[in-house]
């Protein structure tokens, strides 16, 4: 098997858990210890040759993450702040 063959393996899989599982890109860099840029290249790169019709597929949860990012951003933050005061 050429390291072609192996990233292309990995993009697949990649996009099968994001598609399944409707996680985030650093969900499946975590779950595949492996770098966001990388699981991100693999699903936007390597995906929409190998599998177009999974690439439609996580694209809509792509998008969908990047829209809802300053709230997720935002919760955290006012998580964070919350945290910090029941320490005072």
């Amino acid at each position: 098997m050429t390291n072609n063959d192996s990233k292309n393996i990995r993009a697949v899989e990649l996009g099968k858990y994001i598609a399944e599982n409707e996680c985030t890109v650093r969900d499946a860099a975590k779950r595949f210890e492996m770098g966001k840029s990388t699981v991100h290249k693999d699903v936007t790169e390597r995906l929409p040759i190998l599998e177009p019709e999974l690439f439609g597929r996580v694209r809509k949860i792509l998008d969908y993450n990047l829209s809802v990012r300053h709230l997720r951003g935002g919760e955290a933050t006012k998580q964070k702040c919350l945290d910090a005061h029941k320490n005072d």
